[in-house]
């Protein structure tokens, strides 16, 4: 089967497309820049295509323009990748992918403004459905949990706020084993669903389990969050005009204070989702890619 990945240089891009190509089919890698090691995807075998554009010409336009040439070149199946982060603050958790719709950004606004383009496209003939992530981890990122994983191996993590709110972690393998089970003909067609591992847990549990991975005896001090949230949104804004990447930004604050919690069940009924990879296998594997590669000690 003849296969494009958006996204495909990034992290969860490049798992799936290493997956699909070793499962024989065909694959196209479209992104915006080159990622980490982007010549490997090429070597499997993959095309890979550069682009250019931003959140909004992405995440809309860019999904409409998408669709409307897969249904004009007679695709089976359209599957996009949306973010649990639509949900924001999840107040009642787990929460299920009929919580209140609450975007608490830029990028997760844009995420859930192209699912109802996505959905529309069910009625004009061709199988869509939409995966909703959670926080996404695993060997070959070296963005995501390497804050987390760089503090731990120094002996202390800096926890702003109390440490109880609810984290949902999602290794890389079992989205990618989502993304497959979707592809299957009629399998979730027209629905949304939320993709994460079997537990979620508590900030301060993901930190003394992350020490626990990686053989580390963590310390985790507490300070008040409200100058961190401050600090995120004057950064955001000094930041913005001269269009650099802020060292701190609401949406990283967030991390501290927002419940992400979810129940999968609904993936589970109708896709066969089953994750496959626990917390404390999957935050071992990924501290010896870490390690491997020199970002941690």
């Amino acid at each position: 089967m003849k296969i494009l990945v958006t996204g495909g240089t990034g992290f969860t891009g490049k798992a799936l497309v290493k997956r699909l190509i070793d499962d024989g089919h065909e694959v196209v890698s479209l992104d915006y820049q080159e990622g980490l090691k982007t010549d490997e995807i090429r070597d499997w075998g993959a095309e890979v295509v550069i682009g250019d554009s931003y959140y909004d010409e992405v995440n809309i336009h860019g999904t409409e323009i998408v669709l409307e040439e897969a249904l004009e070149a007679g695709v089976k199946k359209f599957i996009y990748c949306s973010t649990c982060g639509v949900h924001g603050n999840v107040e009642n958790p787990p929460g299920n992918e009929d919580a209140p719709i609450a975007p608490g950004d830029y990028y997760q606004r844009t995420k859930y403004e192209a699912e109802p383009k996505v959905l529309a496209f069910q009625e004009k003939g061709m199988e869509v459905c939409i995966l909703r992530p959670a926080a996404i981890y695993g060997p070959g990122d070296p963005d995501r949990f390497r804050m987390i994983f760089r503090q731990v191996s120094n002996g202390t993590f800096y926890m702003f706020g109390s440490g109880n709110t609810f984290y949902h972690p999602l290794y890389i393998d079992n989205l990618v084993d989502a993304f497959v089970l979707a592809m299957e003909p009629g399998k979730g067609a027209g629905q949304a669903f939320l993709i994460a591992d079997e537990e979620y847990i508590t900030l301060n549990d993901l930190v003394a389990r992350t020490g626990k991975a990686l053989g580390v005896e963590v310390k985790i001090p507490h300070f008040p969050i409200t100058p961190l949230i401050i600090a995120g949104h004057l950064c955001e804004k000094i930041c913005r005009p001269f269009k650099i990447a802020p060292p701190i930004f609401p949406r990283r604050v967030d991390w501290f204070r927002q419940n992400r919690a979810f129940d999968i069940s609904r993936a589970k009924r109708d896709l066969g989702y089953s994750p496959a990879v626990g917390l404390d296998e999957g935050l071992k594997r990924t501290g010896e890619w870490y390690r491997q590669e020199g970002y941690i000690r």
